[in-house]
């Protein structure tokens, strides 16, 4: 099989706007800067475009050791690429793990709260904070970002491509929000693989990614649709989910580039 990575994204503030790359680092947790920042209420649970569509208008950019977070109307907030004592330590929930966050300071909290229309904070995952993935998928020591639930997500344009012959209208790989994107294999090759090796960095591919309402949001306007769920629903269901995508978990540190090949090491089933 001869497969490409043709695409890397990282999420630097979970539900945000993407940050397309050439080349990239794998840590531990995933992507160097993936998912490190986290948008939480008043009471410190995550939020997403699950109940904020608006989210997808927040465009985030790397300059330096900034970020730079924008939207259509607010003036634009810049924020450590990695903080170190930006506020104090607290307390915030992503789905069942509660682990202790830098908080972003006021003006950060004030800037999102205003774009959201209530009271809401920005928050950092330090380093020396360990969340671990899932122990049902994972080796003692895996651990992971604000992600979802892993540290990787990775997508096939061949299965997008598939989908999309079932679509009306397309919609593009944004709506999945993947880390790493290959090209070149067969459509829902990636059901078969178990562990495969990305440049020089092993990956397992551990669980097939159950798809949400964030699928159905358009990221450059913030408006829903009834796809690609209703497809998916068609042919890609199980135990009332919808499945697009499959979990990774990095097996060391390494680079990747757009370009490097991915071989499969070994096959196993991952299909729902």
């Amino acid at each position: 099989m001869d497969a490409t990575l043709s695409a890397l994204f990282i999420y630097p503030v979970k539900s945000c706007r993407a940050v397309p790359l050439e080349h990239s680092e794998v840590q531990a947790r995933g992507l160097r800067h993936d998912r490190r920042w986290m948008i939480v209420d008043a009471e410190g649970r995550f939020l997403t475009q699950r109940t904020e569509p608006r989210l997808a208008l927040v465009e985030v950019e790397i300059s330096g050791d900034s970020l730079v977070l924008s939207t259509p109307t607010l003036p634009d907030l810049h924020l450590p690429l990695s903080p170190r004592n930006v506020g104090p330590y607290r307390r915030v929930r992503v789905w069942r793990d509660e682990v202790h966050a830098i908080d972003g300071g006021a003006a950060a909290g004030r800037w999102i709260g205003e774009w959201l229309g209530y009271p809401a904070s920005l928050v950092f995952m330090a380093d020396d904070c360990m969340r671990a993935v899932n122990p049902a998928y994972a080796r003692a020591g895996d651990t992971v970002s604000f992600a979802d639930g892993y540290p990787l997500l990775l997508a096939s344009t061949s299965s997008l491509d598939d989908l999309n012959r079932r679509i009306e209208k397309p919609v593009p790989m944004n709506r999945f929000r993947p880390n790493i994107v290959v090209s070149g294999s067969p459509a829902w090759a990636e059901d078969d693989w178990k562990q495969i090796r990305v440049g020089d960095v092993p990956v397992r591919v551990v669980k097939p990614c159950s798809r949400c309402v964030i699928t159905t949001t358009d990221q450059r306007t913030a408006e829903r649709s009834a796809e690609p769920l209703r497809a998916l629903a068609s042919f890609r269901s199980r135990d009332n989910e919808v499945w697009f995508a499959q979990n990774c978990i990095p097996d060391t540190h390494g680079a990747l580039a757009v370009g490097d090949p991915v071989r499969v090491l070994s096959p196993g089933r991952q299909t729902p």
